[in-house]
């Protein structure tokens, strides 16, 4: 039988301290939440690899380090309602809802959203809401956010998200796909967007988001 809790601190003391991660506060929530629950069965094992884990055709589990560095990011505080773009099976939306007051995770795939709903509420995370709906999109219906997360990478981020922010509000994802990416944050104040760049990084890109295609004559 695998020890997860071993692996869990291995998980933290390896792949995510080594990074540049920091904050007291987002170590502790990686090392309180089992990612073994938000795999597939099959998968278990892999649960705390330093890899990206496929969760569906196109989906995936971030790896570790890349998600604790753009959580860092985040500055998330108790004070906060989140809106997390593409949830997955709901294991960002369990770390996040540690740090956060409330979290929304938005979903566009039915089954990853019923098997998310399950497992958070099997496991106790009260404070997220799964919703439904396509991701660059945003959900409107509970807007304004303090933090928007991405949760994989995009092309670019909609103006449609950057609309969620409330004033004050910082929204954090990743621009471009493969090596040529980087984290970003963007900050809006006095509604007006800026944003600066973190990191590079390679993540695994998010469905739907695609800039528009440019006309050329």
């Amino acid at each position: 039988m695998m020890d997860y809790t071993a692996a869990r601190i291995k998980m933290v003391d390896n792949q995510i301290r080594t990074t540049d991660v920091t904050s007291h506060s987002v170590l502790e929530v990686f090392l309180a939440v089992p990612r073994e629950a938000f795999v597939p069965a099959a998968q278990k094992p892999l649960a705390y690899i330093d890899n990206d884990i496929e969760l569906a055709p196109g989906r995936y589990l971030m790896q570790p380090s890349p998600l604790a560095k753009l959580i860092q990011l985040a500055t998330i505080t108790k004070n906060d309602v989140v809106l997390e773009v593409g949830c997955g099976t709901g294991y960002a939306s369990a770390v996040l809802s540690l740090l956060a007051g409330s979290v929304v995770a938005l979903e566009s795939d039915e089954a990853l959203a019923a098997k998310a709903g399950e497992t958070l509420a099997e496991l106790g995370y009260d404070n997220v809401a799964v919703v439904t709906g396509e991701l660059e999109k945003g959900y409107a219906a509970e807007a304004p956010y303090d933090v928007i997360f991405v949760n994989g990478a995009v092309e670019v981020v909609p103006d449609a998200l950057l609309a969620e922010l409330r004033d004050g509000g910082r929204l954090v994802a990743v621009e471009g796909y493969g090596n040529a990416s980087q984290a970003r944050l963007f900050v809006k104040e006095r509604g007006t967007v800026s944003e600066v760049r973190a990191f590079n990084t390679a993540v695994k890109p998010l469905p739907g988001f695609r800039k528009a295609a440019e006309f050329v004559f």
